[in-house]
């Protein structure tokens, strides 16, 4: 992949500070979107998103556009493109290096005995953990952070203290924000990720990113499941089943064409099973999955230099109606 260079993004904007204001949002609206809001033993912020709070569709799709830095936008719509589920997240960004790849990738892996949890947001943007920070030649600098993890478990100090030292801020400007796979707002900032499943794809086809100037995306709402290896598969097929983006570029047609038939989930050799049936096929090791799988259904790529159109991919209702059924 082609580095974006220092001065094209570096500094441009701050994913922190960007989200500050949502994340303010988040917390004084906390008792009308059900979510509970206390303090850790370490003295930083939790959130509460589904855990013992109920929490909504609202708080996830705030904290869908809080995982995104602050430069990207998320809707709950109607959806009528799958019988029976007629509710879908869209997002958009014009800024969807930073946006998706920067902030709101889970990309972090924090752990401690047997605490495990994965970190998207604009904290690890801070921390820089990841050598993907290197290739974007992005580094943020802020005063506090959020960080959400998926897991239904409150951190242990020790994870809380990694968190501190790795992003440099005072623990009690850092905010936790904890959303389970089984809880109503961890399902809709999970499916909110669609537009940066596609742009991680894009970042492993080893398209430049620096010609991907905005994009938008769309996927199904599924059902709400308190059992997690369900749950899992339900968000992840609601991407590669029932995701649609749209990314404008500037290169080639060659290239833009490429990277449309490239993009689509029914490019991978593991295509064709919900994401469930896959996932027990390789006896639960999510490692073992071919990487190619995760991206949506259906993707258009509009080439700006030339105002062609190119199309791949197609959403699958007998998938989606399998798994969320």
């Amino acid at each position: 992949m082609q580095n974006l260079g220092d001065s094209t993004i570096k500094n441009q904007v701050s994913v922190n500070q960007q989200s500050a204001p949502l994340l303010q949002l988040l917390l004084q609206q906390a008792a009308t979107l059900g979510l509970g809001v206390s303090k850790h033993a370490t003295g930083c912020t939790v959130v509460d998103a589904g855990i013992n709070h109920l929490g909504s569709d609202e708080a996830g799709r705030l904290i869908a556009e809080i995982c995104m830095g602050g430069l990207g936008t998320a809707e709950l719509r109607a959806d009528a493109r799958f019988s029976g589920f007629n509710q879908a997240v869209f997002v958009s960004s014009s800024q969807p290096v930073l946006a998706c790849l920067a902030s709101q990738y889970a990309g972090w892996a924090l752990s401690y005995e047997k605490f495990f949890a994965l970190g998207s947001g604009p904290a690890r943007a801070l921390a820089q953990r990841e050598d993907l920070f290197k290739e974007l030649a992005y580094i943020d600098n802020a005063d506090s952070t959020c960080l959400v993890l998926e897991t239904d478990k409150i951190p242990p100090v020790q994870v809380i203290e990694k968190i501190v030292r790795d992003t440099k801020v005072a623990v009690e400007n850092l905010t936790i924000i904890l959303t389970p796979t089984s809880s109503i707002a961890g399902v809709v900032q999970i499916v909110g990720r669609v537009l940066e499943v596609a742009m991680h794809k894009a970042h492993a086809l080893h398209f430049p990113l620096e010609n991907i100037v905005s994009g938008q995306g769309l996927a199904v709402l599924p059902p709400v499941s308190q059992d997690f290896i369900t749950g899992m598969g339900r968000t992840n097929d609601a991407i590669l089943f029932g995701g649609h983006v749209d990314l404008q570029v500037r290169c080639s047609d060659e290239a833009a064409a490429k990277l449309a038939q490239q993009l689509p989930s029914c490019a991978s050799k593991d295509y064709g099973k919900t994401f469930a049936e896959v996932f027990k096929f390789y006896e639960m090791d999510f490692y073992k999955i071919d990487p190619m799988l995760f991206s949506p259904a259906q993707v258009r790529v509009t080439n700006l230099d030339t105002g062609n159109v190119f199309e791949a991919g197609q959403l699958d209702a007998d998938l989606i109606n399998l798994s969320f059924s």
